[in-house]
């Protein structure tokens, strides 16, 4: 199949394995009550958190990274590199977007690390150490998504991967829609930090 060819099927990889639901899959076998009738009903590692199983959110996190790398690989190693930037699209609509969950997921943090990694690992990095810092120094976890999202299309294109920019300035405006109810709670000073008792 020619590479242009594939796209459309890169696109369809891409969403099937990115609309996985690791976290809700996760609780239900721990036997835990319906992710989405907790805190904000997102399928995402954040929320998985609030059940009080770190374990689990460490599981869902990694595995929602995962099958944004492996939407990547699969697709680069089927079509080349234009299919594996679509593949990545496609994962990252499919964890926001999941048909089977009436299009209701996650805030998409982990798979778009996931898909930095299989695309260019050393942004990855960059993401986390922003991540990281931010949540320090500010303890709030959106602010940090923020930040190292709104940062990473800006590094990617000093390395002069233009390309790759362009895909995460994308990824980087569906995960800020994503993140407008906390912008909102920032904004006025009702955003939860990162270990604040409830």
């Amino acid at each position: 199949m020619a590479s242009e060819a594939f796209l459309p099927v890169a696109l369809i990889i891409g969403y099937l394995l990115g609309s996985i639901p690791f976290g809700l899959i996760l609780t239900r076998l721990a036997g835990t009550q319906d992710l989405r009738s907790i805190g904000s009903g997102n399928i995402g590692a954040t929320n998985v958190l609030r059940t009080g199983r770190k374990g689990l959110a460490a599981a869902t996190l990694l595995g929602d990274a995962l099958k944004g790398t492996a939407a990547v690989i699969i697709a680069g190693y089927l079509g080349g590199p234009n299919a594996e930037m679509v593949a990545g699209l496609g994962a990252f609509l499919g964890h926001l977007f999941p048909v089977w969950l009436k299009f209701r997921g996650g805030k998409g943090v982990a798979v778009y690390i996931g898909i930095l990694l299989g695309l260019f690992w050393p942004a990855a990095i960059f993401f986390c150490l922003v991540w990281l810092a931010t949540a320090f120094a500010l303890r709030y976890s959106s602010l940090a998504a923020l930040a190292a999202s709104v940062l990473t299309p800006i590094v990617l294109w000093a390395f002069g991967h233009t390309a790759l920019a362009a895909l995460f300035a994308l990824l980087t405006l569906l995960l800020i829609y994503m993140h407008r109810e906390n912008i909102k709670r920032l904004q006025a000073g009702t955003e939860s930090k990162i270990g604040a008792k409830k």
